[in-house]
């Protein structure tokens, strides 16, 4: 099958979470990182304006631009126009990313998390004829997006949006049937629009890297061998339409265990397939809260505090045991949109119209002990 970016292997290396020392990039380590990565034939490499404050993009130019042939790798970097309060300054953004980058121009550059509320900054700022115009001079090459929503909303921006090139979307076997991931469903939207896909948080958050005692019973009976993120990466890497898999390595450890099963990459096999099944029926059995994220608890709210996405972050701890990744959720909550939950006044609206019948005002008190 041809589409953009078939013949780039299917491992990406993501530069959110690249190795630090103390407040800094370990950039030594990040070299060596590099170096390994570009030995073993992997080309593509994914940054954004905002990661670790600008100083993904710094440790780019410094760990891979200025040391390998510019033609010889992909470098994809994202636009947040949510972050900027005039569109002037949103569209200089892609002139500080090539300065602290160096690079000339971005093999793939995306709009960042495009999502039902964010793409009205995008739209009101022209972001979307403005990336074309960037084609158009050379300074893009392929234009996309990245996306954190539900599959309707996915459905309308491409359909509004014919013209972006790929999507960049959050894919794992854990979230594959999540009701508020939905990531089947937004990459079964993708295949509609023939538009091929970058897998991002293919390990959740490395959440999948040390999984549930019960999922990791299942995942070494099948390959005692096999390290637990290899199951995660390889599921993605299975898939129909995949232009690769993002994976956010900290560590040369990371990097040489990656490699290990990515270089010479074979799909999952059927028998493979049946034991990714059992893990997410593993999964789906761990105590969790059950919200299905309907979203009629946040048309009622006063407080406006996000109720799903911070029982989101709650179920990351129950059903994965990972209390970092799940505060960290929970801030992300609280920075984009929520209010703080200890905000709640006990009202009870959320509660008369939850079809799940949560207990919501007890479980948020739970939650925000836990994890404020």
């Amino acid at each position: 099958m041809d589409y953009l970016g078939k013949d780039i292997k299917k491992l990406g290396f993501g530069l959110m979470r690249l190795p630090m020392s103390e407040k800094d990039v370990d950039i030594e380590q990040t070299k060596e990182m590099v170096d390994l990565f570009m030995a073993k034939g992997f080309t593509y490499f994914d940054t954004a304006y905002g990661y670790i404050k600008g100083k993904s993009e710094e440790a780019v130019k410094t760990a891979l631009v200025e040391r390998y042939p510019r033609e010889s790798f992909q470098l994809a970097t994202k636009l947040p126009a949510w972050e900027a309060d005039t569109a002037h300054k949103a569209k200089d953004m892609i002139y500080t990313s090539l300065e602290r980058t160096g690079a000339g121009y971005f093999d793939y550059y995306l709009l960042h998390n495009v999502s039902a509320s964010r793409n009205n900054t995008f739209n009101d700022f022209g972001i979307w004829d403005y990336v074309q115009e960037l084609k158009a001079k050379g300074l893009v090459l392929h234009a996309g997006f990245s996306f954190h929503d539900k599959a309707d909303v996915l459905d309308r921006i491409l359909t509004e949006h014919p013209e972006a090139e790929f999507v960049q979307l959050q894919i794992n076997y854990a979230d594959w049937e999540s009701e508020s991931v939905q990531s089947r469903l937004c990459y079964e939207v993708a295949l509609k629009h023939n538009k091929p896909i970058i897998i991002m948080e293919p390990i959740k958050g490395g959440a999948l890297a040390n999984p549930a005692q019960s999922v990791r019973k299942i995942l070494q009976e099948a390959n005692p061998k096999a390290s637990f993120a290899s199951w995660a990466i390889r599921f993605g890497a299975s898939l129909d339409n995949i232009i690769t898999v993002l994976s956010g390595m900290s560590t040369l450890e990371q990097m040489k265990d990656n490699l290990s099963y990515m270089d010479d990459f074979k799909p999952l096999s059927t028998e493979e397939k049946a034991v990714i099944s059992q893990a997410q029926a593993a999964i789906a059995a761990i105590p969790s809260i059950p919200c299905t994220s309907c979203g009629y608890c946040l048309e009622e709210c006063p407080q406006h505090i996000n109720i799903p996405q911070v029982f989101e972050a709650r179920n990351q701890h129950m059903v994965f045991d990972d209390l970092n990744g799940a505060k960290m959720s929970y801030r992300i909550a609280m920075m984009f949109g929520s209010s703080n939950p200890s905000k709640c006044i006990a009202c009870s609206n959320c509660e008369n119209v939850c079809p799940q019948q949560i207990n919501i005002i007890e479980t948020l008190k739970e939650t925000t002990a836990l994890l404020d």
